[in-house]
């Protein structure tokens, strides 16, 4: 389960993010690439963009439900 005391700095801020627990394996990304981006140099994913829409958000808790370490938060402020 992410931990929003370990999100990410890139994250913006808002509902989702990712934690520090990211093992960069793409998934979030292909689910929902209007939200996640990648730090090249780092090697992790990190939301840039929060879901405005029913649509979006739906999105969104698909990309958290397939992330294999569950680095993906939904209670962040």
């Amino acid at each position: 389960m992410a931990d929003k005391q370990n999100r990410l700095a890139e994250n913006v801020q808002g509902k989702f993010y990712v934690d520090d627990q990211c093992i960069d394996c793409d998934a979030c990304r292909e689910t929902a690439p209007d939200f996640f981006r990648r730090n090249d140099e780092r090697g992790y994913s990190f939301v840039y963009k929060q879901p405005t829409t029913e649509e979006d958000k739906a999105l969104c808790y698909e990309a958290k439900e397939g992330c294999p370490v569950e680095a993906i938060g939904d209670d962040g402020d």
